[in-house]
């Protein structure tokens, strides 16, 4: 088989046997075309052997990638490779003999609540733009949603009534996430709003019917708008450009665990594939690892005494 037949018969089964995100797609395209660009599309496909991706290692290396994007590409061409396995289109998997860098551990970020409040107090929300903002970010820390799917979200996937979101996660996964009726509530003011449906200098009526946050010209807002917009409220409540979107869902899942939530909710909630994934969040809460070890040492609760 050619190179480019396999990666044709790939693409098409991420897409609909897998059901990949669009995300998902794009990124192992890009990784795929990164990876091939020494390579002939009419080639054989066993001219991908070890030395082949070992030379892309290299020069990976000298490129002075970092160790994440390292990790992707990687995983990318683990994922192809198998499929090609699983089709008997090889017969030796070539990425069994590539060991991965090791993986650093990363503690998230995450803020208290009287930081989360300072943030939720940055957009003007007597602006139709501003409320949408902060309609957002009200979202975002009670349903710990990843920004991606934040943007997604269509009217229909909203229950008001039963505080629900119909959540597409990553996979197009589907999960129904709580919201508190805070969020329902700035969500019913935004969703109801006058310019809404009226043109104005700062932005355009509606033009999606089916989307819950639009942009300024009426349609879906994108995740890299979304992006731009909170950074703009980071620099406005001091917080530092450390903190992205992202941070608010690990704020909340550190929340959540500090106030007794188990750690298989939080999960099911998040939408992780694996508990382990979750459990970085038993790391990240100091009040959390104070508690648990005052309850586990046995002198902790003794008193000094002379």
């Amino acid at each position: 088989m050619q190179i480019q037949d396999a990666l044709k018969k790939y693409f098409n089964y991420l897409e609909n046997v897998k059901n990949a995100s669009v995300h998902t797609l794009r990124n192992y395209h890009l990784d795929l075309k990164y990876f091939l660009k020494n390579a002939k599309p009419d080639s054989p496909i066993f001219v991908l052997n070890e030395n082949y991706i070992r030379n892309f290692l290299l020069v990976l290396a000298k490129e002075k990638k970092q160790r994440a994007t390292v990790l992707r590409k990687l995983a990318s061409l683990r994922s192809f490779f198998r499929y090609l396995q699983k089709q008997k289109e090889i017969t030796h998997n070539p990425m069994d003999e590539i060991e991965s860098p090791k993986v650093k551990k990363h503690i998230p970020t995450t803020l208290d609540y009287t930081q989360v409040e300072l943030l939720l107090d940055q957009p003007n929300t007597k602006q139709y733009l501003g409320l949408r903002d902060r309609v957002m970010m009200e979202v975002l820390y009670s349903s710990g949603l990843r920004i991606s799917e934040l943007v997604q979200l269509n009217r229909e996937d909203v229950d008001l009534k039963k505080r629900l979101c119909r959540v597409r996660g990553k996979g197009r996964k589907e999960r129904l996430v709580p919201i508190t009726k805070n969020a329902t509530n700035w969500i019913e003011k935004y969703l109801y709003h006058l310019d809404r449906i009226s043109d104005s200098k700062k932005h355009k009526k509606q033009k999606d019917a089916k989307a819950i946050f639009l942009n300024r010209d009426g349609m879906r807002i994108t995740t890299r708008s979304s992006e731009r917009s909170f950074r703009k409220y980071l620099l406005k409540a001091g917080l530092g450009l450390s903190v992205t979107p992202h941070t608010i869902r690990h704020t909340i899942a550190t929340h959540w665990l500090e106030n007794g939530m188990d750690l298989k909710t939080i999960s099911i909630l998040l939408g992780h594939s694996s508990l382990s994934t979750t459990t970085i969040y038993t790391h990240v809460s100091p009040r959390l690892k104070k508690e648990t070890y005052d309850k586990a040492h046995p002198r902790a609760i003794q008193s000094l005494t002379e």
